[in-house]
């Protein structure tokens, strides 16, 4: 096969980058968003069974707190410890291994015989999960077209919703004729059934290849490049020079600093807003007149409406830019958590309320994981991503906890709301920031690359 040696690693992204997507990474990428529908399955697992849970054990609520916290707590580690493996070791690795953790917690689960034991192993299903999702947002991201690598991760991130539903769907029927043990196996056994798949059609990132070199690189570049049906290289292409020391230690040196800490501020406020919309909007339905039943109905149109609203600023962005439509997401998220609170409350009004605000809140999601691989550079992108999650998980934390202090505080519902969705708009100002920073740099390697 003929032989050809870029002269840089941007020339070698190109091959991926700046051409329609090949048969190959359509598959990684679709092997990316079934392993996020595995996640949303997996998490929704413990709130569908909880019910059935607490009656056989006779458990307390704060017991039930105490399981629900297992795995949120699970996930924040996972995404801080083992999410940095990924730019150690690799993206295909680390996806295999949080695959077989998440399968062995999910699977051990349903033996668990009492709360102590489904706390422990609820917490290594989130060490799985919290792993995983930054490594396959970083492959999807690696593996897409510039065209379509925002609706390939807005596909991804609504993947998290669209399992969580049809999961629920299926636990209705497990937890109904089989109890909830058949919840956690079924998970378990969907999570092994896809090892195989992911270890035969998962590649590792190109990206990382050139950038951390390891043992057999060329080879493995190599084999990637003749699925893309490119030729072969007879040396790595160019690296730039890759920071001694942690990733961590990477994050916070120089220039990238400000981007670390802006794009992990990010997080945190969009999270704090989606968790607060997220927990307490059915509640809000109630209390605003519906039946306890409108109100479930009224969250379920709001996860539908999100999965409809990720997927549209996927296809939005290739048209308009990834900066125009997070500020347009952001400050029409937060303005329609205000009309909510103001409209009349008939049904239709608030359930037609519920479904925008549940489009414009799961968008703004979705921007977020399509900025993480803008502003963290290859070596370093799983370990930022995980960096950028893990506060994201603290404001998902502080939404839900912040909205019962205000509540209680005799705060009206359009103050507390409104207070709750300001952080919406100081995510889109970050945004503003952080990529025009992001174009300036752009520019300045296209020019480079025309320089050479």
């Amino acid at each position: 096969m003929q032989q050809n040696s870029p002269q840089s690693t941007s020339t070698l992204g190109a091959l991926i980058h700046d051409r329609n997507m090949s048969w190959f990474q359509i598959a990684a990428v679709a092997i990316c968003v079934t392993i996020n529908m595995l996640d949303g399955f997996d998490v929704l697992a413990l709130a569908l069974t909880a019910p059935s849970i607490a009656k056989d054990w006779s458990l307390k609520p704060t017991e039930l707190g105490i399981l629900f916290s297992a795995s949120l707590a699970g996930m924040a580690i996972g995404s801080l410890t083992i999410a940095p493996m990924a730019d150690r070791f690799g993206r295909r690795p680390t996806v295999l291994a949080c695959l077989v953790l998440l399968s062995l917690g999910m699977v051990v689960s349903s033996f668990a015989n009492d709360v102590t034991q489904l706390g422990v192993l609820r917490c290594v299903t989130g060490l799985g999960i919290g792993g995983v999702l930054p490594s396959i947002n970083t492959l999807v991201a690696e593996y897409s077209s510039s065209r379509r690598r925002d609706l390939n991760i807005s596909m991804m991130t609504v993947g998290y919703s669209i399992g969580a539903t049809l999961g629920g769907l299926a636990s209705v029927y497990l937890v109904t004729h089989h109890g909830w043990r058949s919840v956690f196996l079924a998970g378990g056994v969907l999570s092994i059934a896809m090892i195989p798949v992911a270890m035969a059609m998962l590649p590792e990132s190109l990206d990382f290849l050139v950038a951390r070199r390891p043992a057999g690189a060329l080879e493995s570049v190599n084999r990637i490049l003749a699925k893309l049906g490119q030729v072969a290289l007879a040396e790595l292409p160019m690296r730039r020079d890759v920071a001694s020391g942690s990733s961590f230690a990477a994050l916070m040196r120089g220039a990238q600093r400000r981007s670390t800490i802006l794009a992990s501020a990010a997080f945190l406020l969009v999270m704090l807003t989606f968790y607060f919309l997220l927990n307490w909007t059915p509640k809000m339905l109630v209390d605003m007149g519906l039946t306890v039943q409108s109100g479930i109905s009224g969250s379920v149109v709001m996860n539908l409406s999100g999965v409809v609203g990720g997927v549209a600023l996927g296809w939005l962005t290739a048209r308009f830019g990834l900066k125009r439509m997070a500020i347009a997401y952001f400050a029409l998220c937060f303005g329609s958590v205000i009309t909510f609170t103001m409209i009349t409350p008939s049904t239709v009004n608030l359930i037609a309320m519920a479904a925008i605000i549940g489009f414009f809140m799961n968008g703004a999601v979705v921007c977020l994981y399509a900025l993480a691989p803008r502003v963290f550079p290859p070596e370093v992108r799983a370990t930022g991503t995980g960096l950028a999650l893990g506060f994201g998980r603290l404001g998902g934390t502080i939404g839900p906890y912040l909205a019962g202090v205000l509540i209680a505080a005799d705060w009206t519902r359009t103050a507390y709301s409104a207070a709750l969705a300001a952080p919406m708009l100081v995510a889109g100002v970050i945004f503003a920031i952080v990529l025009a920073k992001e174009v300036q740099a752009s520019s300045q390697r296209a020019a480079m690359q025309s320089a050479q």
